[in-house]
């Protein structure tokens, strides 16, 4: 009987071919699950951190203000919210957070890629009143979050929504372009 000590050309260029193909395949899919998770984890932490803002506002009895931030101690003004923003708690509607106010803050985005988080109408802070109710430095306007990856390839976008009455939702551009343009 005749032993065998490994493989013969042809077995091993078959499956050469298999795994060529699932990785062409598998790759690009992978890339999108990843961009997907990342994006959404993105959006979800402004969409939280809102939503802890205004609770505690309405906890509280008192103003909480959501702002960007570069420094995770004052507010930047900007409307690039991809470098952090802070919540503070803020009796005297003051511009910037009173020593010891700071409630939570959210550093800078941490992936390597670009992503731009831009609020419309140059939005930089959203103040939420005792009844829960959002105000910006506009009035009461709609405002809407731009999350663009690197790219900026509108397929991905992610939008944030916040109405007057407080309330933020998301959407993506895939799914309702009317309401994430």
């Amino acid at each position: 009987m005749r032993e065998q000590g490994g493989f013969s050309l042809s077995e091993m260029l078959i499956v050469s071919a298999i795994v060529a193909i699932l990785l062409t395949l598998g790759v690009p899919s992978y890339r999108y699950i990843t961009l997907n998770y990342r994006m959404s984890a993105e959006v979800n932490g402004l969409l939280g951190d809102l939503q802890f803002a205004r609770y505690e506002a309405i906890k509280e009895g008192q103003p909480v203000t959501v702002c960007s931030s570069s420094n995770g101690t004052t507010c930047s003004g900007s409307a690039a919210w991809q470098n952090g923003w802070v919540i503070f708690s803020n009796p005297q509607l003051a511009a910037q957070p009173p020593v010891n106010s700071i409630l939570r803050i959210q550093g800078a985005f941490g992936s390597v890629v670009l992503d731009t988080f831009n609020a419309n109408s140059g939005i930089g802070a959203v103040t939420y009143n005792r009844e829960g109710f959002a105000t910006t430095a506009a009035g009461f306007p709609n405002t809407t979050f731009f999350l663009n990856e690197s790219t900026a390839n509108g397929a991905y976008r992610r939008c944030l929504l916040l109405t007057p009455q407080g309330v933020p939702t998301t959407a993506t551009h895939a799914i309702n372009p009317a309401l994430c343009p």
